[in-house]
């Protein structure tokens, strides 16, 4: 007995102990990342509006994506594409694992894209820096592999966290952005820390948040508004399959093109700059203006997530550095918007469902979309934007806007999908043995196909008896 009871204790010490060091280690990561992703929002905005004061500042895209493409392949690699994919990539091939320099080539790519007009996001250079910081941090202090994985997972949940001003969201995104299907349970307490540390830094140091409560929202349950947002989720799905589908198509179309990167990068920021001439500049740039006026109920062209997602995929596949998830916030506010004014119902409430509605398809990170709805549109909103984003996240299938995260699960017990492996080499086959409703529609097909055959079958004969009397 008195050897059970000291188990027990000794079980208690360890743990412990292995709390307080996480909880320090935590708050130390929160701590850098804060400050240093406040650093990074000031010069990004400052100079953004430094840029923003000549009408015409977009019309350096080609060389500003050019000193883009030149910093990433001369000085750090690693610093390409949207910076969390990044992340994600080294976090499950090198424990975490990343090169210095990526923190400040990959802050100066993004100001550069940024402040030129470039459409891409501000949260995957917070990312980097956040994981990029703590893989330094566990370099200088000789973690191992393991605890150098969960340093940078909290680097991860403390960017995020103090970028958008959303620390709970922040710090499940973290943890849910790296296996879809599943939450790293053992990184949860320090990345909540890191991620409430960051935010607390961050608003210390004089960076500002905009939050909007969405007050439309009916008191009495109704049938009739939740069935509608379920057709949102499925809608937001669908829009969420395009974004990923238009990133790799410009991907692919980039690939293609027999030039250096270099000339690539000059031919995307005139394209940019033609398409801004064609329509307009509110797609240019990280597009706060237009992303705050639907949140407020404003009017935009029903196809503005259509050209927001063109402008994001010329951007990022052809040289633009910066994140993704900002543009996803654009894409599905103004989604929002467009059903809202199909469906005659209020643009402020499904702009708000879809702003994390997207990031829940896109992303596959439908907790972490949903939580961030509490926290930027309030608890109202909740019960709805939940259900959509849940909606969004398995009507997307197996795709993600991150190539490099780990499926854990799959969507439907009717499809045969590779678990394990990152996302973007899984194989997906429809498993008919399983599926009731395609057996179902299968059957149908086939009694149909059959009927008309035994049709044209006796047709044909009639018309043969016919012809043989009139002779």
């Amino acid at each position: 007995m008195s050897a059970l009871v000291d188990k027990k204790v000794q079980e208690e010490v360890v743990i412990f102990f292995s709390v307080l060091k996480w909880i320090i280690l935590a708050t130390i990561i929160g701590v850098i990342v804060g400050a240093a992703t406040s650093l990074f929002l000031y010069i990004l905005n400052y100079s953004i509006a430094f840029a923003s004061v000549y009408n015409s500042y977009y019309y350096i895209l080609p060389l500003a994506f050019l000193v883009s493409v030149l910093l990433v392949k001369y000085l750090a690699p690693e610093a390409a594409g949207h910076g969390t994919e990044k992340v994600i990539e080294a976090v499950h091939r090198r424990s975490g694992k990343m090169n210095p320099l990526v923190v400040p080539v990959k802050l100066a790519a993004t100001i550069i894209t940024l402040a030129s007009g470039g459409s891409a996001g501000k949260e995957g250079p917070c990312a980097q820096i956040g994981a990029g910081l703590s893989s330094l941090f566990a370099d200088i202090f000789k973690f191992d592999n393991t605890d150098r994985k969960k340093l940078v997972i909290c680097g991860i949940s403390a960017g995020f966290g103090a970028v958008f001003g959303t620390p709970i969201s922040g710090a499940i995104f973290g943890v849910e952005v790296l296996l879809i299907g599943s939450i790293l349970y053992d990184v949860l307490l320090p990345s909540f820390i890191a991620g409430i540390t960051s935010f607390q830094i961050a608003s210390y140091l004089g960076i500002e948040y905009s939050y909007h409560k969405i007050y439309f929202i009916p008191i009495k349950f109704s049938e009739l508004l939740y069935l509608k947002v379920i057709l949102a989720g499925i809608f937001f799905g669908f829009c969420s399959l395009i974004l990923i589908e238009s990133l790799h198509l410009s991907e692919k179309i980039s690939s293609k093109i027999k030039l250096d990167k270099s000339y690539k990068a000059i031919i995307g920021g005139l394209a940019l700059i033609l398409m801004a001439k064609l329509f307009s500049t509110d797609y240019l740039g990280l597009g706060l203006g237009t992303l705050e006026k639907v949140i407020d109920g404003g009017t935009v062209v029903w196809y503005a997530f259509l050209l927001k997602i063109l402008f994001t995929s010329i951007t990022l596949g052809f040289g633009g550095s910066g994140g993704i998830v900002t543009p996803i916030f654009f894409i599905g506010a103004t989604a929002g918007a467009a059903y809202a004014q199909f469906m005659g119902l209020d643009i402020a409430m499904f702009a708000a469902i879809g702003f994390v509605s997207l990031l829940a398809g896109s992303a596959n990170t439908p907790i972490a979309a949903s939580i961030m709805a509490v926290e930027v549109f309030g608890a109202r909103v909740a019960p709805y934007a939940a259900v959509a984003c849940v909606v969004s996240f398995v009507i997307t299938g197996h795709r993600s806007v991150y190539p490099s995260q780990i499926l854990a699960f799959k969507k439907s017990n009717s499809l045969n999908v590779e678990l394990g492996g990152e996302i973007d080499d899984s194989n997906t086959d429809i498993n008919i043995e399983k599926s009731s409703m395609i057996k179902l529609a299968s059957s149908y097909y086939n009694n149909f196909l059959n009927k008309n055959e035994k049709n044209n079958k006796k047709d044909k004969e009639n018309k043969e008896d016919k012809e043989d009397k009139e002779d």
